[in-house]
């Protein structure tokens, strides 16, 4: 479909979702998890204010810089690696065509 990219998460359990995401709706990660039923909670709604949709990275994509407040909030995140990211910091668009990512544990 047009306007829209294929992502895989892996669950906490280590099961493959293979996700499609819209690329014009402004979604981030965090949503497209939520709406797909992962267990990804986003308490604070996207503000990069908790760590309830940590994620962790594993493929090889260019990625936006990690913003002072995402930084700060993984700094107070368990579990954290050097692929860490907060989903809600991540927009869908196109260059995430096949992001893979992992859910952190909680």
């Amino acid at each position: 479909m047009e306007n829209t990219i294929q992502l895989t998460v892996i669950d906490r359990d280590g099961i493959s979702h293979t996700l499609e995401a819209p690329t014009d709706m402004n979604l981030n990660l965090m949503e497209v998890c939520k709406g797909s039923e992962l267990p990804v909670e986003g308490t604070c709604g996207g503000m990069a204010l908790c760590a309830s949709c940590h994620v962790y990275v594993l493929s090889d994509h260019d990625l936006p810089e990690q913003s002072d407040e995402e930084l700060d909030m993984l700094d107070q995140a368990f579990f954290v690696k050097d692929n860490s990211r907060l989903g809600c910091q991540l927009r869908i668009n196109d260059s995430l065509h096949g992001l893979i990512v992992e859910l952190a544990k909680v």
